[in-house]
């Protein structure tokens, strides 16, 4: 039996779980900061075990495991995060971003040289010079991942074991990463129905700038310009499909978007600027009512949003 243990039992950890549990046979445990979460993911069966808090991740070495007393229905062991890790042949960490260096110096005191380090956030440069920097020694056994699969619910409920048959998960392996170590993360992921690609860092974060954190920027930004409006409730009640479909990945996790924003600023600043750059194009054509300017520019980006659907 497998054992794995993943910070962070959401939409990405949960589905990850349910994945590997659909697939084969794993003890996964589960380590968050909502107990109430952590017991919802273990009454559901994504996971077996959780450590309840980031701070409970901080006990010493030797602390024996507590039985929670069953309440409302869940009872299982908790334990310490020397524990969870003690055996362990993989550590996910799909928590945002931000608390990434956090679960690192939790989990180097109790990392065996067997234990393959992994997590699922959208950045990638920054959580590579994270993991370098408080790993050391034992950088080698951190693989960076991105899986390119989600939706704009989040939590444990919206986790399913399909999330990742046939989406793309991005691998992004520091030069010192043992070979071994990667083409095991790959498998793991390739369990789950998930197709391989590996890249460097910072290809990476340029990459996602474009096609994935700049849209959620302007989604939120629409929605919450609509939503600022004296008359907001008269524009949403008119809003149809159109809006629905541009404004669906507003609705995505706060946090985590906060969390990648920042970590990706100067790649999404350059992005920003060209996106500016292009608004000013189209404000140009419509001052000078160019009607033969829009329809070509509209002409493009229909093709090119065609093409790209066909595949």
């Amino acid at each position: 039996m497998k054992k794995i243990v993943i910070f962070g039992v959401g939409l990405i950890g949960g589905s990850f779980a349910l994945a590997l549990k659909k697939a084969g046979t794993y003890h996964i445990v589960g380590v968050g900061r909502s107990l109430e979460s952590l017991q919802e993911a273990k009454s559901l069966g994504v996971i077996d075990a959780y450590v309840d808090t980031f701070s409970d991740a901080l006990q010493p070495q030797g602390l024996s495991s507590q039985n929670i007393p069953a309440k409302a229905g869940f009872s299982c062991v908790k334990p310490n995060i020397h524990e969870a890790l003690e055996g362990a042949d993989l550590v996910l960490i799909a928590a945002p971003v931000a608390q990434t260096a956090s679960i690192l110096q939790s989990i180097r005191p109790h990392l065996s040289k067997n234990t393959i380090i992994t997590d699922a956030g959208s950045t990638k440069t920054d959580v590579l010079a994270c993991a370098k920097e408080i790993l050391g020694e034992q950088f080698n056994q951190f693989v960076g991942g991105h899986p390119i699969a989600g939706a704009e619910k989040s939590g444990v409920t919206a986790a399913t074991a399909n999330l990742y048959v046939g989406k793309n998960v991005v691998l992004t392996p520091a030069l010192e990463a043992n070979r071994d170590a990667v083409a095991r993360v790959a498998d793991f992921w390739r369990t789950c129905g998930a197709t391989i690609s590996e890249i460097s860092a910072e290809t990476h974060d340029s990459i996602f700038a474009a096609v994935s954190h700049l849209p959620h920027l302007l989604a939120f930004a629409l929605v919450d310009d609509i939503a600022s409006r004296p008359n907001a409730q008269q524009l949403f009640s008119f809003a149809a499909s159109g809006f629905r479909d541009f404004t669906r990945i507003a609705g995505s996790h706060p946090e985590m978007w906060r969390d990648i924003s920042l970590a990706n600023k100067t790649a999404l600043l350059t992005e920003l600027d060209a996106y500016l750059n292009e608004l000013s194009q189209l404000k140009k054509l419509l001052t000078n009512e160019d009607g033969a300017g829009l329809q070509a520019l509209f002409e493009r980006a229909s093709a090119a949003r065609n093409a790209w659907a066909k595949k």
